[in-house]
């Protein structure tokens, strides 16, 4: 029997088993996205976390941790302490991640608000409708409900 055939009857007798757990059981080599979006989502959860941890730092233009952030500062630090590496600017890393639609949006997620085509914030997806973010001159980093429609979703790969 073959990989995609044994794995699909792996599957049926799994009944309601993630797929996630099933790729854990039938190992990377047989679902390897799927375990390459686990690893995505554990190194998500860990930059949440540590933006999160950030909670009250001031923001300071082109600042870039670990006790002043911009925007784009805050998710270059917390996803390259996860093991992560995003390029500095809110642009550049709207280029270089994965783009999901607001409906597939997880926690830890980047929020990238923009005007026309121009990126001009970014923050990280906490849930509940709601970023962590280091907001503008004068502000810290805080938790805040997403303020606008024009945003765009992008996903650490």
């Amino acid at each position: 029997m073959s990989a995609p055939t044994a794995m699909s009857g792996v599957l049926c007798r799994l009944g309601a088993v993630s797929a996630l757990t099933a790729a854990a059981v039938a190992g990377p080599a047989v679902l390897p996205e799927l375990a390459q979006q686990a690893e995505a989502a554990t190194v998500s959860a860990k930059a949440l976390k540590i933006a999160a941890s950030k909670r009250g730092a001031p923001y300071q233009y082109g600042a870039a941790g670990p006790g002043r952030f911009d925007c784009s500062g805050l998710t270059f630090y917390s996803f390259k302490k996860a093991g992560k590496k995003l390029p500095r600017t809110a642009g550049a890393q709207y280029n270089s991640v994965r783009h999901i639609r607001k409906s597939a949006r997880t926690r830890g997620d980047l929020v990238f608000f923009h005007y026309g085509s121009n990126v001009y914030h970014v923050g990280m997806y906490a849930g509940h409708g709601k970023i962590w973010h280091s907001p503008r001159p004068g502000g810290r980093v805080r938790l805040e409900k997403i303020w606008s429609r024009s945003v765009w979703y992008g996903r650490v790969k």
